[in-house]
Order: structure tokens, then sequence, then C-alpha cells
């Protein structure tokens, strides 16, 4: 199975919706906050697609979560924006939260900078940016494959 992953689009509701289209035969999609509104203005142009959506530091009004948990091809995913997390400043915090979870991936967005690393069995992917990076690189999402073999994360630059 595969998944999307985006965060911080800031308003390039026609960025997301183009990259989605991409991908017609992905039924997982995972938005990470800022601007969740982003999210809800597209996903009903895809009816056939399940969004799990997290609140983000810029979604003041948002009735969001900041974090959720899905089993997807029974892997255990953690998911949030990170700001409460305090992931500009480490990743300490988001491999407890999600080690507490007992999950073996986990998402996170808000530092605009993407990022795939794995540490003692736990994968931890940021899809950097939709709207702006703040590595120097491209605007990015992420595309994640869960399969019975294991766990494959892909950075996907525009």
């Amino acid at each position: 199975m595969r998944i999307l992953v985006f965060s911080d689009t800031h308003r390039a509701v026609l960025r997301l919706e183009k990259e989605i289209s991409r991908y017609p035969d992905i039924r997982h999609i995972f938005f990470l906050g800022d601007i969740v509104s982003d999210a809800e203005d597209v996903r009903c142009n895809f009816p056939d697609k399940i969004f799990h959506i997290v609140s983000g530091n810029c979604d003041f009004s948002a009735s969001y979560p900041t974090f959720g948990t899905e089993t997807i091809e029974n892997i255990r995913i953690f998911y949030c924006h990170g700001h409460r997390l305090n992931v500009k400043y480490g990743l300490e915090k988001i491999k407890e939260a999600a080690r507490e979870q007992n999950c073996t991936l986990a998402l996170f967005g808000h530092t605009h900078c993407s990022l795939e690393a794995y540490d003692d069995g736990l994968y931890i992917v940021n899809p950097g940016s939709l709207c702006s990076s703040r590595d120097g690189r491209r605007p990015s999402y992420a595309i994640i494959d869960l399969t019975p073999q294991g766990i494959c994360t892909k950075t996907v630059f525009i």
C-alpha cells in the first residue's frame, strides 16, 4: 500500500490538487497541518481517498486534533504537525511520542524541511513543504510504501 504525505501547504491548493491527481491509485493521504482548509478544499474532488488530517500551529480555529494514529497494512503510524513536540529543536520528543503509541512510522511537518530518517525500528518522515522549503530545496511531499517486507520512504521534489 502506498500513501501520500503533505504538510505546510499554506494556500497552495492548486499544487496540492495537482500532486494528488498524479496518483489515482493511492487511497490514503496524510495532511500534517498548516493550512487544513487546503486539504478540506481538495478533499471533495477526491471522494475515493481517505484523508488523515491534523492541525498545525497556523490552524487557529480548526477542530482537528494535533496528532493521530492509524494502522495501515499492519503498520502503525503516528502523525502530527510537530510544533507541540518541538521538532525544530530535535526529534527526541516525536520519537518518544511515536514509541509510546507503539508506532513504527512517525510523520511530522512544521519545519518546512524534508527528512527521511530511521532510528532503532522507527521510520521518521517530514515531507517538507508544498509551498516553500526552508532548507534550500524545492517544495516537496512524501510517498511511502507500506509492504510486508518493510517501509520505503521517498521525498518528491517539485
